[in-house]
């Protein structure tokens, strides 16, 4: 690799770090925290965070087109490269960067892998039962993780009906959260 090589974006770069940035936005809307008792915590935040991704990763992970997945990774080396930039501003010290990122990277694949799962089985209470597990560690109030659950779902179907072109922009639209409660 010559001197120029190490100042080249790798491919999809810039859209990943866009998808991730609308992810985070709609990972912050207040009403997860306020209405659905999310924990307004580093924690609460990561699993909306790691929620909203890993919905944007499956979208991307079936698409037809092969630069699907590729901006897959692009997404998720996006998350984890703001992870690393994250904990250095909280003044975390260079010494254990490292090994917070790894485990962040464990929980957040350990999350993604049981919502896919319920996904491809379109198991809402499997679903409605990780997100309690995961972002409320068990304790969700009444009704949140199964409406969490519903929101999964309009959020999958507003990604399944955007087009690869636009996501490979950069360009991506989460639905908001309603703001009254879905299920009882």
């Amino acid at each position: 690799m010559g001197l120029f090589g190490l100042f080249t974006r790798r491919p999809h770069e810039r859209a990943g770090f866009a998808l991730y940035g609308a992810a985070v936005g709609a990972a912050r809307q207040p009403v997860y925290f306020d209405r659905l008792g999310v924990p307004d915590t580093l924690d609460g935040r990561f699993d909306l965070v790691s929620f909203h991704v890993a919905l944007l990763i499956n979208r991307l992970r079936h698409d037809s087109d092969a630069e699907g997945p590729k901006l897959a990774q692009a997404v998720f080396d996006a998350m984890f490269a703001d992870m690393d930039v994250n904990l250095r501003e909280m003044g975390v010290g260079d010494l254990v960067v490292g090994k917070r990122v790894k485990k962040m990277w464990e929980a957040f694949h350990g999350r993604a892998a049981a919502y896919e799962s319920a996904f491809e089985s379109d198991d809402l209470p499997a679903l409605a039962e990780a997100l309690a597990r995961n972002v409320w560690r068990g304790e969700a109030p009444a009704g949140a993780a199964v409406e969490l659950a519903a929101q999964a779902g309009r959020i999958r179907a507003a990604l399944a009906a955007q087009p690869l072109a636009a996501l490979l922009k950069g360009e991506v639209r989460f639905p908001p959260a309603p703001p009254e409660a879905v299920a009882a």
